[in-house]
């Protein structure tokens, strides 16, 4: 993917667009990929790096949902598991299988589990991985043996998938751009243009530059996640809102803590969330909160609270408790939920899909499993909107991959994957800074001199780009 290339086709003041996505995470690509496959000429703009919002912050799971489940939403369950069951066919470079435990400590609590599990297998049919099945206490300790032992009656064995976001998010940028669409990322969108009092593209700048350009499309996908309302207040600044953004935290921890390959899924923590302990990338993730936020940040934090709840958490079900010195990282993503509740976590994650009076067409909720899903139904409705001709839909059969390429990760990352930042390679393009923090703030200046060659910076530039690194390393760092 060539950047320069990509500006030069909005440059060109006569272009004009079949469908203009803002967005550039999990279903702002989706809707992108969707639209090219079907051969509509669409652009994709993104305000900063593409995932580098909540895609690149997810729990790295492509599952059907069991907390779902519990709360019996079959319809979403049904939909994740299949979506679940096609990337793991078009995706199999970046999704993969993942058994995981579940245990319990009472002969209620499995056969509550094991009954609910086997519902879960039933609903995922023929794209389902593996059956679950039951575990004596010490089958259970032979897959986990870092659970506490003291009450464990049993476990169940299930398999879901695991996969890498901002990995995935590079992929669909790059399947994107071979169908001949226009990614672009470093774009933000100042203003929707209007015709007649319908939305006909956008005004943007390009932020590296400063150069405003005016983008002409026949429908606008506004695919924002936790930002979705702003965008939809550039349509109407009257509009009610829309989004009530929950955050996520999550910490990664060295392999020591779990070292098989199996990973730990406690269903019902003390206030009634779900627990993950998951082998990733050489270390293991635990999560995850579900905390309700104010207002939307581009780059959230962990509270305090949110870390200390999951410590306390884990400690409940190890037979060790993690150490300070295991933790390597924290970090947290916000959600896009639609909708309202006493508690974020009672809120459906369903994606919908809305048009404006103007015509705008707004594509929010949902998670990571159902992002293509996502894309179709907003393309659907995109296309009406437009009225460009009735295409199906060929995402479902359609192969997602990364370009091959024998430079190193660094070199790839600017050449082929519009990385522009330090950030951009150590956070997404590496995963890093979520790997290991501190070890990701010692790489920096290397990374930023071998970028700077690559992309015609000047040492100034370099020096900047370590010290900006730097402060942002600071926060995922625990205690930092």
């Amino acid at each position: 993917m060539n950047r320069e290339a990509f500006m030069g086709r909005i440059a060109d003041r006569a272009a004009r667009w079949d469908l203009l996505v803002i967005g550039g995470g999990a279903t702002g690509l989706g809707a992108a990929v969707d639209a090219a496959s079907r051969g509509y000429r669409t652009v994709l703009v993104e305000q900063s790096d593409f995932a580098k919002g909540t895609s690149s912050r997810s729990t790295k799971l492509i599952h059907g949902g069991v907390r779902y489940l519990r709360q019996g939403n079959l319809p979403l369950v049904t939909e994740s598991l299949r979506e679940r069951g096609i990337l793991l066919r078009n995706a199999p470079h970046c999704v993969h299988a993942l058994p995981f435990v579940v245990p319990a400590r009472s002969i209620r609590e499995l056969a509550y589990y094991g009954i609910g599990l086997k519902m879960y297998d039933l609903l995922a049919g023929s794209l389902g991985i593996a059956p679950s099945r039951f575990l004596s206490r010490g089958e259970t300790l032979e897959h986990a043996p870092e659970l506490a032992a003291r009450g464990l009656r049993g476990g169940i064995l299930y398999h879901d998938a695991q996969f890498d976001d901002s990995r995935m998010a590079v992929t669909l940028a790059q399947t994107f751009a071979r169908l001949g669409g226009t990614p672009l990322n470093y774009i933000r969108v100042d203003a929707l243009l209007k015709r007649h009092g319908r939305v006909r593209g956008a005004a943007v700048t390009d932020t590296e530059t400063n150069r405003e350009y005016e983008v002409d499309s026949r429908a606008v996908i506004n695919a924002t996640g936790v930002f979705t309302d702003a965008i939809r207040r550039m349509d109407d600044g009257d509009c009610a809102r829309m989004i009530t953004p929950s955050q996520g935290a999550h910490i990664v921890l060295t392999r020591s803590v779990l070292p098989g390959r199996t990973a730990i899924m406690i269903p019902e923590t003390g206030d009634g969330r779900v627990l993950f302990l998951i082998p990733w990338r050489g270390r293991v993730l635990l999560g995850t909160t579900d905390s309700p936020v104010g207002e939307a940040a581009l780059e959230p934090r962990p509270l305090e609270a949110e870390i200390d709840y999951l410590l306390t958490e884990a400690a409940r079900h190890l037979a060790t408790p993690v150490k300070p010195r295991d933790i390597l990282s924290v970090f947290a993503g916000l959600r896009p939920l639609v909708g309202a509740g006493k508690r974020t976590s009672q809120i459906p994650r369903d994606h919908v899909v809305t048009t404006s009076a103007s015509g705008l067409v707004t594509v929010t909720g949902g998670k990571w499993t159902t992002f293509r899903r996502m894309g179709e139904d907003a393309v659907d409705r995109a296309a009406e909107v437009a009225g460009l001709e009735t295409r199906l839909s060929l995402t479902e059969a359609l192969p997602l991959r990364e370009e091959s390429s024998e430079s190193p990760d660094v070199v790839r990352a600017v050449r082929e994957e519009m990385a522009r930042t330090l950030e951009d390679v150590l956070a997404r393009r590496t995963g890093a800074l979520f790997l290991d923090a501190r070890a990701s703030m010692e790489a920096a200046p290397e990374t930023a001199r071998t970028m700077a060659r690559e992309l015609g910076r000047d040492q100034r530039w370099e020096e900047q780009q370590v010290a900006a690194y730097r402060e942002l390393a600071r926060g995922y760092l625990w205690g930092g």
